[in-house]
């Protein structure tokens, strides 16, 4: 017989899939958990989704998130189309206008964070790739000397910066706004 895993550790594993991968809800998501309660796996959001960045959970993240939707940064960000909360028919995705001010004030995806450690630019390296590829520059990014990245509050998590980043691991990565809130799963 095996001791049951503490109650912390199972939130984790819920914040997460199961393999580690961290995940983002697309944007307009509701707060976690509405919307894996509001979410009826209709599958029209990964449907109209031009980028074809949304895919579907399996068992692999529980019960409660079967058949849901999400975005893996890494292997293909979000480009703020903002298409998924015009047909998402529960509203378990809201619609947010394809403006700057809509999208800053109506996306909470996730928030970027660099590693300085490893980032090519804080090495003495000028890179600035994931300044590049922000869809906000110098509002949810912008860089100093050396092109030197430095996250702002406007940032949405849209995952861009940590797609584009050519360090291996990715010196920049988006912390998920699920796992920022301390909500349980």
């Amino acid at each position: 017989m095996t001791a049951m895993a503490p109650a912390t550790s199972m939130v984790v594993q819920a914040r997460t899939k199961r393999n580690g991968q961290r995940y983002l809800r697309p944007p307009g998501a509701l707060p976690e958990s509405e919307f894996v309660s509001r979410c009826i796996h209709c599958g029209q959001c990964g449907e109209v989704c031009p980028n074809r960045c949304i895919n579907y959970f399996g068992f692999e993240n529980g019960l409660t998130s079967l058949d849901t939707p999400y975005i893996t940064p890494r292997e293909k960000a979000c480009i703020l189309c903002m298409k998924c909360g015009e047909v998402c028919p529960s509203g378990a995705i809201q619609p947010v206008r394809r403006t700057i001010p809509a999208i800053t004030e109506g996306v909470r995806m996730g928030r970027a964070q660099v590693d300085k450690q490893l980032c090519l630019s804080y090495q003495g390296k000028t890179c600035g790739v994931c300044y590049r590829a922000c869809p906000l520059p110098d509002l949810a990014l912008r860089v100093g000397m050396l092109e030197q990245p430095e996250v702002l509050d406007a940032c949405v998590g849209c995952g861009l910066c940590e797609r584009s980043c050519i360090q291996m691991p990715q010196a920049i990565r988006i912390i998920p706004a699920h796992t920022q809130t301390g909500e349980v799963l």
